[in-house]
């Protein structure tokens, strides 16, 4: 299969959350390979120092900063510290996130407050990081991950489903307000997306053909997909799109 090649992201920096595996590793393969300067900040410390000796070895500009997202000092070090190494950057793809389940009936307040740190704050935080950058050199792109699932009315999660709703709220609020910088901010919307999390947490067979039955697509979506729209999102093709939702979800909803 053939993808395009953006001219307008060749040594742009990107900075990319969770990028160590799943949809965000995807992502930060197909930044590197338009050519883009690609910083990655994860959790995981072992597959964050794999991809950038990997990177490294291939002879391509990219840093990565271990970083508990949760921990808003730390987050804002790690994108001074990618500022730094790459120069600033004019694209952010606030990609993560865990869909971890958890009955309504358990929810204690502070699983609650620990599950929207997890899947919503640090987006606005890292927004907040990088958007003087994005200001001063009149332009930028910010894409932030929601979820099919909260539209689909999927339930045994209502935490996660919560804080996705609000991703795209938060979305269209700072598309306003940076918009006269000329900063677009948009929501990709992934449906069931086949990372090797969901593979080997729920993805059985009985689940998997209930869900094509739902898609109006009978192929399952692979993670490839997803950094496809986010590579459009944020070249200058997408000039003139800001505020809205990508969904790419092969008809589900």
């Amino acid at each position: 299969m053939s993808f395009a090649i953006y001219p307008s992201l060749k040594n742009t920096t990107v900075i990319v959350t969770g990028g160590a595996s799943g949809i965000g590793a995807e992502v930060v393969e197909a930044f590197a390979a338009q050519g883009s300067r690609v910083g990655m900040i994860d959790l995981d410390g072992d597959r964050g120092a794999a991809k950038k000796a990997e990177m490294d070895g291939r002879g391509l500009p990219f840093a990565f900063e271990k970083c508990d997202l949760r921990d808003i000092d730390a987050l804002k070090s790690s994108i001074a510290a990618l500022k730094s190494a790459l120069g600033p950057a004019t694209v952010l793809v606030n990609n993560a996130a865990r869909d971890d389940r958890h009955p309504w009936t358990e929810v204690t307040p502070d699983y609650y407050d620990e599950r929207i740190a997890t899947n919503l704050r640090h987006m606005f935080f890292a927004i907040q990081a990088v958007a003087p950058d994005m200001i001063a050199a009149g332009k930028g792109s910010i894409i932030n991950f929601g979820s099919n699932s909260w539209w689909e009315g999927a339930g045994g999660m209502p935490v996660y489903t919560s804080s996705k709703a609000a991703v795209h709220g938060m979305t269209r609020s700072f598309a306003r307000d940076l918009g006269p910088h000329r900063i677009r901010v948009n929501t990709v919307v992934p449906g069931w997306v086949m990372t090797e999390r969901q593979k080997s947490l729920w993805a059985t067979p009985e689940a998997l053909e209930k869900h094509r039955q739902r898609q109006c697509l009978p192929d399952l979506i692979d993670p490839v997909y997803l950094a496809r729209m986010v590579l459009f999102l944020a070249s200058d093709d997408a000039a003139m799109c800001t505020a809205n939702n990508y969904m790419v979800e092969a008809g589900s909803i």
